[in-house]
């Protein structure tokens, strides 16, 4: 019985960034030099299949750095720590690597400029994601004031409203971040914004890519975690473009084909912590169903690296 015919389109870019690469390779690179057990402050990235992968290798995964011993290097996630965190890791005199994405690092260094020119700031970000924890947490409780919706500005205390900035996370939708700082701006016209867009530019491709695409899908699958922000976020887009099927699949194990029954055309991408070879496996699955034409949805192309830390360069 021949397959059914079925038009699969691929977005370009999706997957892995280069903050995640770079992030990766920390954590290859200190078992390498140091030898297992390497101990990792929360998933170094959102993505089980990677963080099961390290595993493997030699990486023990905690969430609080009193789970690590004194004697073994411990590695920060791409996500971000408060400034405790690394001065703790000092005060036990323990090796210690921090594999925050400098874009993340950017939006830090930003926080803390704006404080020190006597600035309260306002982070765009969602609650409890590490990403916000860390960013709040590298100025003093009550400095950084914590929005998520246009809802929260209208509501929002503020010790002085002529001085104030902004900054956000950097995983988030695009669309939904300008609705926030409009009202930000609306109720706080002098509120002080970052010299360039603090959403990164991985996640800003990857959702352009998904609006180009979504119109002409029957339906969409976006390769991902469950507590991927930026993977969530692109289902999200996928469905406010015009998919009337966005849905976010870990593995291809994960993807309801009764829900996709009669579907002419397939959308498909990653959020920026999932490897190539999950997407190529959700490829395969549709391969074993349909007659598949591969179409590449292309917005953008990228070319960023990030160095990883000197002292994983430098011999042991």
């Amino acid at each position: 019985m021949p397959k059914p015919p079925l038009i699969l389109y691929l977005a370009a870019p999706r997957g892995f960034c280069a903050g995640v690469d770079r992030a990766i390779k920390i954590v290859e690179m200190a078992i390498e030099k140091w030898g297992a057990p390497i101990f990792v402050r929360h998933e170094i990235v959102h993505n089980k299949f990677v963080v099961d992968g390290l595993r493997q290798k030699g990486a023990v995964f905690v969430e609080d750095l009193s789970e690590c011993p004194d004697d073994r290097p411990v590695i920060f996630s791409a996500h971000g720590v408060p400034k405790t965190v690394p001065r703790a890791a000092q005060a036990r005199n323990m090796i210690f690597v921090d594999a925050t994405c400098p874009l993340v690092s950017k939006v830090h260094i930003e926080a803390q400029r704006h404080a020190d020119n006597g600035l309260q700031i306002v982070m765009i970000g969602h609650a409890g994601h590490p990403e916000t924890v860390g960013t709040m947490g590298q100025l003093p409780a009550g400095e950084v004031l914590l929005v998520e919706t246009p809802q929260d500005v209208e509501t929002l205390a503020v010790r002085d409203p002529a001085a104030l900035a902004y900054v956000t996370q950097t995983t988030l939708s695009v669309d939904d971040t300008a609705d926030v700082v409009t009202a930000l701006r609306a109720r706080f016209p002098s509120i002080h914004g970052p010299h360039k867009e603090d959403i990164c530019y991985a996640t800003t491709n990857r959702q352009e890519a998904v609006k180009a695409m979504a119109a002409r899908c029957d339906a969409m699958l976006v390769v991902g975690a469950p507590n991927s922000s930026n993977s969530r976020r692109l289902v999200e887009v996928g469905a406010r473009a015009g998919c009337a099927y966005a849905q976010l699949v870990q593995r291809a194990h994960d993807i309801d084909w009764r829900a996709l029954e009669g579907i002419r055309s397939m959308g498909i991408t990653a959020g920026a912590s999932a490897p190539e070879v999950l997407i190529n496996e959700v490829i395969d699955a549709f391969r074993a169903r349909y007659d598949v034409e591969i179409q590449i949805v292309e917005t953008a192309v990228e070319n960023v690296e990030f160095k990883v830390p000197r002292v994983l360069r430098e011999p042991a």
